[in-house]
Parts: C-alpha cells; sequence; structure tokens
C-alpha cells in the first residue's frame, strides 16, 4: 500500500468524509487532499530513506525495436510521457478489442542523486501490464509475468550514482496462457489495456533494512506484518502483533535493536535486540498491549487509523543511530464471519454488507489512472452507501486501497483469473500471486477476506485446496477469511462461499434450496440482467446518454424490480448467514469479447452519476448523511410520475404549486430500507406550458423535502430548463491538484439555461482548450475534443504539468452563430508538489517539442473574445424578447379574430 500524508488542513474533510458523506442532496463530501509515498520502500520526508518519485519523464514507442534495452541508443525520436501511462489514449467507448496488444518500450534517462552511493538502490514497480524485462545501463535486471503485482528490484550494482543513466522497460499486453488472467482478450470481459500504468519509485536504503515483503518471498513474514489478535474493550486494551524483517546485505555484523511504538497509542513501544551476519536476515516478532477505545478502533462507519512506526537502529560507542524506518497507518480492528453474520470489533454489523464490484479501467485513460482519480473513485462509491467493495478481478492499486482504509470501505481481494484455466507454468504462477496479494496487502485495515481462486472458472478441486491454504499460510492470525462459489469444486475448505440469496416469500423464489445454515455466504455479483451471453440486451445495462426513462427502470431493477431477482430487496430479506452482496457493476467500463460497454454502472465511464447513484446513496444509513434526490428532468418527454429517493422518514412533495403530498421512505419491517416515494401522475408538461405562457415560470417547479421525525433535513428543487444560455464548468470532486506530471482533473461542462439549469435535451459539441501548466488529455481522433453533449454534459480529462500554478479550462461551442450559447470556463490552483521527483528537465512532457498549454497572447486573446461574446449574448437576448413579444402578439391577434 501506498502511506498517505493528510495536509493538516484537510484533516477535519477526510474526517468528515469517513463519517458522514453529502448532506441534502448529492453535493457531498469533497476528496481529502493527499500526498503519496510507497510504505513498501518507506520514505518518509525527512528520514532515513530517501525515496523519490520516477514518474515523470519516460521516452515511450509502440512498438518492438531492437536494441532499445542499449544504455547508447538514440530514443531522441520517441514521445515523452509520464506514467502512469497506458499504450495509448482511447475513446470513450473502447470494447470489443479496440485496444492495443503488443510490445512497447520505455526509457528513463536519469542522474541518480550522489548522495546515494554506498545505499541500497531499489527500482519499485506498481505494477507493469502483461510480460515485462528491465534493463539498467543496458544490464538486464529481471523479467516478470503478470502485470497487477508490484516489481521490486535490487538495483544497487547497476546503478550509477552521480552519472546519467538509462532505464529500458519492454512491456508487452498481447495474449499469453502461461500466466493468469491467460484467456485471450478477445474472449475477455474486461481489457488488460498496457503500460507502466502505475506509479514508479526508487528507493535508497541502508545496507541493512527493513525488507519488501514481495522482493523477499518469506511465507507469512518479509517487510512489516501488522494484526489484530484481540479486543477487550471492557479494559480498553487490544492485543497486536507486528512482524518484522531486517536484513544486512553489508559485509560487517550489525549489532543493535529494533524499536517498535505506536506514538498515537499514548506512546505505546517494545524494543527488541537484533545482531546480523553479513547476508543474514531474520524476522522479529512482538505482542503489544495498546489502549483503545471503541472510537479508536478502525470500522467502515469509523476508520480511525493509529501510527505504527518501526525503527532499526546500530549501537556503537553506547550511541542509538537509526540507520532505517517505516512508518504504516494501520487500523486496529477484528473481523468474525460465521452463520450469525458478520461481526466487527465483537459488535454484530448492524446491516447487510452491501457494495460493488471495481474494474479499475477509466474513461480514455484505460487502466492508467492517477493516484487522485483512485482516491476519486473510492470516495463516489462510499458516497453512494457501498460499504464493501470486491475487486474484479485483480488486485487494486495501492492508492484505492489506501483509499478504502481512510474512507471506511471494506475490500474483498481477488486474485487475477477470469474463465480460465492454464497448463504448464500457469498454475505456479497462480499461487505466486495469491501469496504475494497477501503480502502486499495484508496491513490495511480495510481487507474483509480474500478471494484466491480464479473468477468463474472450473478450476481442479486439489487447486481450491492449495490456493486455501496458501493464503492461511500467508496471514496465519486470526480474521483470516477465504471466499469460494459454492457450486465450484474445493468449495468446503473456504469460510465464505459465493451464492444468491434464498427466499421463498411471494415473488423471491429466487433460488433453489442448496445453502446450509451452517455456512456464510455472500454473493459476489448482484445485479446484471442480460437475455443472453452473446447479445447482452438488458434492463440493468443504461447508458446515461438514453435519458431519465431507461435510467429510471435501471434503478428499480437494483433497488427492487417486480421480478424476481437478487436486489437490495432481496439482499436485505435474506437470513443472517446471508451477510451481504456486492453489484455488478458500479461503472460503466470496457471489455474485449463484446463491441458494446458494458453500461451496468451507477456512475458512467467518467463517474458521471446515473439516477441509480442515488438509488444506491438513499439506502445508506440517515445518520450517515440525510439526503433526497428528485429523479426527474421536467423534459417534454418525462414521465407523469415523479420518483423521489431519500433514507429519511419520509418526502414532502411539491410539484407546480399544488398542494404539498407526503409519502413515507422508511421501511420498517425486513427488506428494501428505503423504498423509493412515487408520486403518480403529479406533473405534465401541458401544466408547465399553461405557467410558462401565464408569466408563472418561477413556480413551474418540483421540491422534494426530506422529513426525519418530523422535521424537514434535506431538501432538493428541480426545475425545467429553458432557452440554452451558456456552458457551465465545474471541477468533480475538487481536489488539492498538484504539479506531479500525473494528476487529472475531470471537468465537466453542463449546458444551462440562464437560471442554471441543465439543458438534458442538446447534442451540441464542445471544444475545449486550457491555459496554465497543464494538458487537454485525448483529442478529436478518441472523439474527446470537440465532446458531444449527452444528457446535459459533456467530460473532459486534464493532466496537471511539473510546474505549480493557475489552470484555466475554456469551453465553447464547435459551430457558433449569432444565437450561440455563451462559452464557459473554470480556474483552478495546481499546487507545487511536495514530493521528491527524479527526471532530467529536456524529457518533461512539452519540454523538448511544442508546449501542450497556451501562452499569455493567447490568454489577452480568449479574455477579449469573451468581452465580445458577452455583449453580443446580452443583445442577442433583447432580440430574442422582440421575437417572443411578437409572436404572442400574433396568437392574441388570431384569437380575437
Amino acid at each position: 500500500m501506498k502511506l498517505i500524508h493528510i495536509l493538516s488542513a484537510c484533516a477535519t474533510v477526510c474526517a468528515a468524509a469517513a463519517s458522514g458523506m453529502p448532506a441534502g442532496d448529492s453535493s457531498g463530501t469533497e476528496l481529502p487532499a493527499v500526498q503519496t509515498v510507497s510504505t513498501m520502500a518507506g520514505a518518509l520526508p525527512g528520514g532515513v530513506r530517501d525515496g523519490f518519485s520516477m514518474n515523470v519523464g519516460w521516452r515511450y514507442h509502440q512498438g518492438d525495436v531492437q536494441g532499445a534495452d542499449g544504455k547508447s541508443f538514440d530514443d531522441s525520436g520517441w514521445e515523452v510521457v509520464n506514467v502512469p501511462h497506458g499504450l495509448e489514449l482511447l475513446p470513450e467507448e473502447a470494447s470489443g478489442g479496440k485496444n492495443y496488444r503488443g510490445p512497447a518500450w520505455y526509457r528513463k534517462h536519469v542522474d541518480v542523486p550522489a548522495g546515494l552511493q554506498g545505499k541500497r538502490m531499489t527500482l519499485y514497480f506498481e505494477g507493469v501490464m502483461g510480460k515485462s524485462s528491465v534493463w539498467v545501463n543496458g544490464r538486464k535486471v529481471a523479467d516478470h509475468f503478470g502485470g497487477y503485482q508490484p516489481i521490486v528490484l535490487n538495483v544497487t550494482d547497476f546503478l550509477e550514482c552521480g552519472k546519467p543513466n538509462v532505464i529500458a522497460v519492454r512491456a508487452d499486453n498481447s495474449d499469453d496462457p502461461t500466466y493468469a488472467p491467460g484467456k485471450p482478450q478477445d474472449v475477455l470481459d474486461f481489457c488488460y489495456f498496457g503500460g507502466i500504468y502505475r506509479d514508479v519509485y526508487l528507493i535508497g536504503s541502508d545496507k541493512v533494512h527493513i525488507t519488501d515483503a514481495n522482493e523477499e518471498n518469506v511465507v507469512a513474514g518479509g517487510g512489516l506484518f501488522f494484526w489484530t489478535q484481540k479486543i477487550d474493550l471492557a479494559k480498553g486494551v487490544a492485543e497486536c502483533g507486528v512482524k518484522v524483517h531486517v536484513r544486512n546485505e553489508s559485509d560487517k555484523e550489525f549489532a543493535g535493536e529494533v524499536k517498535v511504538s505506536m506514538p498515537d497509542a499514548k506512546g505505546v513501544s517494545k524494543v527488541l535486540p537484533l545482531v546480523l551476519k553479513p547476508g543474514e536476515a531474520k524476522q522479529l516478532e512482538v505482542m503489544l498491549d495498546v489502549p483503545v477505545t471503541k472510537e479508536s478502533l478502525w470500522s467502515p462507519d469509523r476508520p480511525s487509523l493509529t501510527k505504527l512506526d518501526v525503527g532499526v537502529f546500530r549501537k556503537a560507542g553506547g550511541k542509538a543511530e537509526e540507520v532505517d524506518a517505516m512508518q504504516l497507518d494501520v487500523g486496529i480492528r477484528t473481523v468474525e464471519i460465521s452463520k450469525e453474520g458478520l461481526f466487527v470489533n465483537g459488535e454484530k454489523f448492524p446491516e447487510k454488507l452491501i457494495g460493488g464490484n471495481r474494474h479499475q479501467d477509466f474513461a480514455v485513460l484505460g487502466n492508467a489512472v492517477p493516484n487522485n482519480l483512485q482516491w476519486m473513485d473510492a470516495l463516489k462509491l462510499r458516497k453512494a452507501g457501498m460499504r464493501v467493495i470486491r475487486c474484479a478481478h485483480y488486485p487494486m492499486d495501492p492508492a484505492f486501497m489506501d483509499a478504502c482504509d481512510r474512507l471506511g470501505l471494506f475490500v474483498i481481494v481477488a486474485t487475477p483469473g477470469w474463465q480460465f484455466w492454464g497448463k504448464g507454468p500457469f498454475e505456479g504462477r497462480v499461487y505466486e500471486n495469491i501469496r504475494n496479494m497477501v503480502r502486499r496487502d495484508r496491513n490495511h485495515p480495510s481487507v474483509l477476506m480474500w478471494e484466491p481462486i480464479l473468477n468463474e472458472t472450473n478450476f481442479p478441486a486439489d487447486f481450491a485446496k492449495r490456493a486455501h491454504d496458501a493464503t492461511h499460510e500467508e496471514y496465519p492470525v486470526p480474521g483470516c477469511y477465504t471466499g469460494c462459489d459454492s457450486i465450484s469444486q474445493g468449495h468446503e475448505h473456504y469460510e465464505v462461499l459465493y451464492s444468491h440469496p434464498e427466499i421463498s416469500e411471494e415473488k423471491f423464489a429466487i433460488s433453489s434450496k442448496t445453502q446450509s445454515p451452517d455456512r456464510a455466504y455472500f454473493t459476489r455479483e448482484f445485479g446484471d440482467n442480460v437475455d443472453s451471453w452473446s447479445s447482452h440486451n438488458s434492463s440493468s445495462r443504461v447508458s446515461r446518454a438514453w435519458g431519465e426513462v431507461p435510467m429510471l427502470v435501471q434503478a428499480k431493477h437494483y433497488l427492487n424490480p417486480d421480478y424476481a431477482y437478487t436486489c437490495w430487496d432481496t439482499l436485505y430479506r435474506a437470513p443472517d448467514y446471508h451477510f451481504g452482496g456486492t453489484l455488478w457493476h458500479p461503472f460503466d467500463h470496457q471489455r474485449g469479447y463484446h463491441p458494446d460497454t458494458f453500461y451496468g454502472g451507477i456512475l458512467d465511464a467518467f463517474r458521471q452519476p446515473k439516477l441509480s447513484y442515488y438509488a444506491f446513496m438513499s439506502q445508506r444509513p440517515v445518520e450517515q448523511g440525510p439526503m433526497v434526490y428528485v429523479a426527474h428532468s421536467m423534459t417534454p418527454f418525462s414521465p407523469k410520475d415523479v420518483t423521489v429517493f431519500s433514507n429519511c422518514d419520509e418526502v414532502r412533495l411539491t410539484v407546480q404549486d399544488k398542494p404539498a403530498v407526503t409519502q413515507p421512505t422508511k421501511n420498517t419491517g425486513r427488506g428494501l430500507p428505503h423504498p423509493p416515494a412515487v408520486f403518480k401522475d403529479v406533473w405534465d408538461f401541458q401544466k408547465s406550458k399553461q405557467m410558462t405562457r401565464n408569466g408563472q415560470e418561477g413556480k413551474d417547479r418540483i421540491v422534494a423535502e426530506g422529513l426525519v421525525n418530523g422535521q424537514v433535513v434535506c431538501r432538493h428543487e428541480v426545475a425545467p430548463s429553458r432557452r440554452p444560455d451558456h456552458l457551465k464548468l465545474e471541477l468533480d470532486t475538487k481536489t488539492e491538484l498538484v504539479a506531479d506530471g500525473s494528476s487529472v482533473a475531470v471537468v465537466v461542462a453542463s449546458m444551462v439555461d440562464a437560471n442554471g439549469s441543465v439543458k438534458r435535451l442538446n447534442n451540441e459539441e464542445i471544444v475545449f482548450d486550457v491555459q496554465g501548466p497543464a494538458s487537454i488529455v485525448g483529442g478529436e481522433e478518441q472523439q474527446l475534443n470537440p465532446k458531444r453533449i449527452q444528457w446535459g454534459t459533456a467530460p473532459v480529462l486534464v493532466r496537471m504539468g511539473t510546474e505549480p500554478g493557475k489552470v484555466t479550462v475554456n469551453a465553447s461551442l464547435k459551430h457558433r452563430g449569432t444565437q450561440t450559447p455563451k462559452s464557459g470556463s473554470v480556474t483552478f490552483d495546481v499546487k507545487p508538489d511536495a514530493g521528491r521527483r527524479l527526471f532530467k528537465e529536456q524529457y518533461v512532457p512539452g519540454k523538448d517539442g511544442e508546449r501542450a498549454t497556451d501562452g499569455a497572447d493567447s490568454a489577452r486573446v480568449k479574455e477579449l473574445e469573451k468581452k465580445l461574446e458577452t455583449v453580443t449574448h446580452e443583445l442577442n437576448k433583447l432580440r430574442n424578447k422582440e421575437v417572443e413579444r411578437d409572436q404572442a402578439d400574433f396568437e392574441g391577434n388570431a384569437r380575437n379574430k
């Protein structure tokens, strides 16, 4: 995982995000500003280790090139990119084999600081897709198979300090059955994409150092391992275990000690003696009695974290010199899963545990999703009321795991695999994946259980047992649970079985009686509803562009359809031993074997919400923030019924100045916690037309109020959109953006009327440009710029550069005329990057070629253009009033005749 240093200014924001989520409508809590460094590397600011980001300034070539591994190879003609980087920018809909599959090369020119001389130097890749090979200064360091686990390389003997160095990486994402997932991408339900698509670090540490678990390959060891043995709240103490693995790579004997402390927990600490011969490694284990309160324990609704500090000290001349140190933010918590349900910290979880699966791809970027968007995903899912995420079907980015720790999202970590069992080295590499996923993610308090099997695969029974056993060998302490499909061979070895719930009452008889009340069950995927696995017609797969009626159908299907299907309602009706389930799938995503994008998300591929997002949000406990949302856009084609989602006791609705009507939205029995309120036949476009003609536009609106204990606690109001007036730009999920060369902002342009109501029915094309140290991601080839408006909005991605400053994103219509709505803009700050990064200035994108940003002259021209546009727009509004008056006069004269 990554260590997240929350800036002090945003500490309260993070706490609010963890505990409450949005109040009122969908505005919500914003993403906390974060900085990340690798905890595997442990490079803390000001610490004894030196940690550098290697993300900026790679030369890139798509295709194979002879000699590209050599130090003197001429790569001056190659593209300059930053990582995370995919092999290409993709269209918004990139399913059906549109992505490149094959080799690609990356080369980084870097001067290694002289201060690293004599230290151990580790090159750490969080993820390189497919088959990869790494060279340093023309010498091969390693080959690696598989794209979802870290590559940790000791490059001490390869790098030259104080001199120019070249790191070369060959990444090949083509089909290969020798490692998971193994299945050809043309018959795979997701996309590999490719490239160096996660972060890269260079770490300098002492030759006597705390190791990395994925590099060391020690069962249940390597690096740091923290767990909670037991909690006794009556005594106010938790027994916690810590393992520390230290290696001496120097040529001298080491005599010293290891100090393990938890400064947040009243300074609990222990000191362990340590003596190491040259080349020797030892694993130390200690148990700590940590003072705790209920508030200091980690849980989804109170994700409290506690610092764990580990230092290695050399003793010489009566003094102790710190030679290495690592710090983790850990969560003290226990988890128990049984036939009685889910228990967290000794208490039964009060609701069913419901969440979603997650594929990692993002519109345009593929899998190359930067840390700030990883955090945005986690926050949006948590705001939706989700309490658990199942990794589909591979370990997630470390930044996403960190966000789950801090926002209170349980995670089911899965090994890579999907409907494929291979021969040869395949099985052995799967076991390596299982062990490495546990070693990488074992310190995350968010990890609920492990899924070591291959998703929906007819694997042998002996594999199922070996996969389960390997997981427990790597996590041989309390709280280790494994999940497997109840119909798979070898399922009897697993603590949790995947199945749909068995509900026999009325319409909910959806599963045969195969469950045992003595086992624990969970639904790994619910909601997807296709007619066949070839055509994929579905009432749950809805593009946001199709509008409100299809989106309402999707929302009803996920909550409580009129037919037998696993949904929120059936999961809540299930017995205790069936403790929850995860939606397939919260985001629209790409897949290989079908030409259609998967549209089943409650958010689209840009993470814009559909109506089902608010339907999910309405199921969260009101204690996490009351909400009410009118799922009606008041267009000429909107339904006469008005649907309102709310987690309050009841909703009071006022439509077009009619008397208010109230409906309950709280279920006091079994089943869906908060059924939607459907107000029948209350809205009419003809009434809207009449009110507009009579000068009563201000009363033509729908107002919903959420009531708890008879008091109004939240409100949402919608009004019909009138004449398109201007483009409104907003920064989606506002973050503290930094000049790291990697972060990407999502800016959403909306077509709105003069009052700010979104004009949903509009198909104009928007042209974006940017001023300042940033650039637009993608262009006309990907149908991104210009971008056509869909259901009132058009998103664009903006990548930060390496220089701080103000960034302005402008949007205007592609085809302009005298009656064109006004352009729009949004400005935000890009702050300096506090992290340390190694790159050469000439290898920064835009430095050795045409800059992606506009200069001062261009900015002045745009300012003058905006002033002229404003004057023209106001003049045209007066002319439009004249047309409106003439039309009214004509109609009046016609009636008089």
